[in-house]
């Protein structure tokens, strides 16, 4: 699968500059080594491109299409926002772009099971969906905060036929599901395959999901080009682990002219620990879940308490390959607190009637804060990476709806 990289990126060791690799037992990077040399074999197959291509078009209905979003753009005056929707995909989300590639990675590889973490839901449902289609067991572990916070995509993981686990230690959350997710694999790497949600873990994975998610970002500039005739001046993404960002940016890293802005949960603010989860913006570099990257930790090793509005966001590390784009100074990071995600939220879905996830709102919200400070002749391109529809409750009773 071909696809538009800044830099050779990663180096044969999984490494983007000084971030990835793979950080794990000496029994596990075998099983790693394994997986990589698979999805190497794999890229090369004509019948596996040719099935993918095909599930893209016809099961999850790419190409997802771009909306001039005119009534904010007026509303805000100044720069004109852009929508591309990934939120029209089925399952509702970027997420199926890269659990379709993994699901069938993990066909081809012959494996009984396939596990995974969720935050959101929106993986685990993707995840799910995927399996269904190929045939594979899949099991999905989600933290008990999440679930409760979350619980129409329980359902939906339920209905698709993963097993739930649910994960009760610590916060409950993101990081605790992928620790136990983690713990599960490796009680049989031989047969099982860890589905990683995002452009994290060990090599080769934050490789080949945003190999799988860089569609989002072929295809935007494709067609913005051929809608407008020039390049957005700006494309925008919400930031936790990173997927549907990488996705994005991709296609873009070349293009001097586009500002690529990445946007984290600054959640109650940066200045209270363990009430935000902006990594890029105040961690520092350091290891987690197999891999280098910029890390929150109370300690070096002890990951730090983290939160955001968003299920999805509230992890303490972040891909590698943002850490290295973060230190080139090639994307800009910034930060979104929850109320600004929650008035995007509305916003958006009063005025274009768009219900967005509160992943993606962190994304529309930045758009909001600046687009007043552009010319109306700058355009800024935002991912909206998924659909509200799993938020819509919470939501709610949180505003009393």
């Amino acid at each position: 699968m071909t696809t538009t990289t800044f830099a050779p990126m990663p180096d044969a060791n999984g490494f983007f500059g000084p971030y990835g690799g793979q950080l794990v037992p000496p029994h596990l990077k075998q099983a790693m080594d394994d997986i990589a040399a698979a999805y190497a074999e794999v890229t090369k197959r004509q019948d596996f491109q040719d099935e993918l291509a095909q599930l893209f078009a016809d099961y999850v209905g790419r190409p997802s299409p771009i909306f001039h979003a005119r009534r904010l753009s007026d509303q805000l005056g100044g720069a004109q926002i852009h929508l591309k929707r990934e939120d029209l995909n089925h399952t509702g989300a970027h997420k199926i772009n890269h659990c379709l590639g993994e699901a069938l990675l993990a066909k081809f590889m012959g494996k009984k099971k396939v596990i995974a973490e969720t935050g959101a839901g929106q993986h685990g449902v993707a995840l799910a969906t995927a399996c269904a289609l190929v045939g594979i067991p899949c099991e999905i572990h989600m933290g008990q905060v999440d679930i409760e916070k979350e619980h129409p995509n329980v359902t939906k993981i339920r209905i698709l036929g993963a097993t739930l686990v649910p994960v009760t230690r610590g916060a409950a959350t993101l990081k605790e599901a992928v620790d136990n997710a983690f713990e599960e694999y490796l009680t049989n790497p031989t047969d099982y395959l860890y589905a990683i949600g995002s452009v994290v873990g060990p090599h080769p994975f934050p490789m080949m999901v945003r190999d799988f998610q860089s569609i989002v970002g072929r295809e935007a500039r494709e067609q913005f080009q051929a809608k407008h005739g020039k390049l957005p001046d700006y494309a925008a993404a919400c930031v936790g682990g990173g997927s549907n960002a990488i996705g994005l940016f991709t296609a873009f890293l070349q293009d001097a002219g586009v500002k690529l802005v990445g946007v984290e949960p600054s959640g109650e603010g940066v200045d209270k620990p363990g009430r935000h989860a902006a990594t890029l913006s105040v961690g520092k570099p350091g290891e987690i879940h197999g891999m280098k990257c910029y890390v929150l930790e109370d300690a070096p090793g002890v990951p730090a308490a983290v939160h955001s509005i968003a299920s999805g966001l509230d992890y303490p590390g972040v891909g590698p390959q943002h850490s290295y784009l973060k230190d080139i100074g090639r994307v800009q990071y910034e930060g979104v607190t929850d109320q600004e995600c929650l008035d995007a939220f509305m916003r958006l879905s009063r005025v274009e009637g768009i219900i967005p996830a509160l992943e993606s709102a962190h994304a529309v919200a930045w758009a909001m804060r600046v687009a007043p400070t552009l010319p109306k002749d700058c355009n800024i391109l935002v991912n909206l990476s998924g659909r509200g529809d799993k938020d819509a409750d919470y939501v709610a009773k949180l505003l009393g709806i």
